[in-house]
């Protein structure tokens, strides 16, 4: 017991290097992490005052506790089964497979990351790059919401800037988890917007075993109260139109749905833009006859690295407006009672409706609408007589008047679509530039079913 043994130097660091993790990992790793998380529990619960929808704990829970729960619940066992025995895999590889789902779909929710960075982040975009307005806002609807009910945002899909407006806008409110599409699962942003609380979903994906830990992760979500955002539309539209609905992940949260339970309240969410940042690429996705995006990095740094140069230069001028409407909500326990059929579907198109119902009107768009249907050159003054007819038709559409003024909002939309060549002026008349016309069409049809 007391005789010395020697050891080479390599082995001795090793070991000590060894006894030094596991002494971290048993004693230091777990004090640590306890004091961290009631620090973080604290600032939640000074968060939680003033927010008008306070942080469920659902969203508090531990990531690892979170994968767990969702890979042994009932519903993905029995469909792990089923996938094992149609591939004709040991069950043991099914279910890492579904794990790996699991890692993928259950974000890792930060207050820090979403309150103290991401939210500062939406509002310096938000007021850098537009002019940003509230078109219209049910405030009664929308204070008269349950306490305890799950609030889902449902919107319209025109730019991935609409992320960014309705984080800012909804900041006051509650911190809002979004089912994201593949863009966004590269590295490091892929690590930031899991902080952020939004979750991954493979839009096209066919794999059943996949489908149902989605499904499963979304109900459970649901019914523990977690303020969400989504796209019916199911991605950005092509042509600037709303589009057909999917009813994918609303399925998800009808299926299994219980009136006696908590209820969950849809807010239709509308965004339009003067202009939207990546118009060109969604038009070229158009042209192609397909939804393949030609957004490389270099483009889109670039882009930025212009901005910055005009601003440095005092030659910068933002995008005109965006503005944001939050129409009347829908409570599914409403909706479903003494309903028959297939009710995620009508559901789908309901909230379409609505949504198209608040879709706020804009000087380009407009001045795009009014364009785009003339058969000749306009004068200012036609198209000024054509804003104010127009503005007439929409009186129950949410208009933007900039200034409250009919003469300044014409110019600012004509202004907008002669610096992009969307429109030409000749001998004083304006018309529409033939070699941009699908690009004139994209605005003029965010509102085109406005009209009567």
């Amino acid at each position: 017991m007391t005789s010395t043994v020697e050891l080479p130097i390599w082995l001795f660091i090793l070991i000590v290097l060894f006894a030094a993790v596991t002494a971290a990992s048993h004693l230091l790793f777990p004090s640590v992490r306890w004091f961290f998380r009631r620090r973080m529990e604290k600032a939640v619960a000074r968060l939680n005052e003033r927010l008008e929808r306070p942080i469920e704990p659902f969203k508090l829970a531990r990531r690892h506790d979170m994968i767990q729960r969702l890979i042994y619940h009932p519903d993905v066992t029995e469909a792990i089964v089923d996938h094992a025995r149609k591939n004709k895999i040991p069950e043991n590889v099914a279910f890492e497979e579904a794990k790996g789902y699991a890692r993928e779909i259950v974000p890792s929710f930060s207050a820090s990351a979403y309150f103290g960075f991401a939210i500062r982040v939406a509002r310096f975009l938000s007021q850098a790059l537009y002019r940003v307005r509230l078109a219209y806002f049910d405030e009664a609807g929308i204070a008269n919401i349950p306490k305890d009910s799950t609030v889902v945002f449902v919107m319209n899909h025109r730019s991935n800037m609409d992320y960014v407006l309705v984080t800012y806008l909804a900041a006051e409110r509650s911190a809002l988890a979004y089912a994201v599409g593949e863009w966004a699962r590269v590295w490091p942003l892929s690590r930031l917007i899991k902080a952020m609380g939004a979750y991954f979903i493979r839009r096209k994906s066919r794999n059943a075993l996949y489908r149902q830990v989605l499904a499963r992760y979304v109900k459970l979500a649901t019914d523990g109260g977690v303020t969400q955002a989504m796209f019916p539309e199911g991605g950005l539209s092509l042509d600037g139109a709303p589009q057909e609905p999917k009813h994918g992940l609303l399925k998800y949260i009808v299926d299994g749905f219980d009136s006696d339970d908590r209820d969950v309240v849809f807010v239709p969410v509308a965004l339009n833009y003067d202009r939207v940042l990546e118009d060109r690429i969604l038009l070229g996705a158009l042209e192609q006859g397909n939804r393949r995006f030609n957004a490389k990095i270099s483009v889109v740094g670039g882009f930025f690295i212009k901005q910055m140069w005009l601003r440095l230069r005092g030659k910068y001028h933002k995008f005109g407006y965006a503005a944001v409407s939050f129409g009347h909500p829908l409570s599914l326990g409403s909706f479903v009672k003494d309903r028959e059929g297939e009710v995620s579907e009508a559901l789908a198109y309901e909230l379409m409706e609505r949504i198209e119902n608040v879709v706020p009107v804009l000087p380009v768009p407009l001045v795009a609408s009014i364009i785009a249907g003339a058969d000749h050159p306009m004068s200012r003054a036609a198209i000024e007589a054509d804003f104010v007819a127009r503005i007439e038709q929409l009186h129950e559409a949410h208009v933007h008047l900039p200034r409250n003024d009919v003469a300044y909002a014409t110019e600012v939309g004509l202004r907008m679509l002669s610096e992009r060549r969307m429109i030409l002026k000749e001998n004083g008349c304006y018309r529409a530039n033939p070699d941009q016309d699908t690009a004139l069409a994209f605005y003029a049809n965010s509102i085109k079913h406005l009209f009567p």
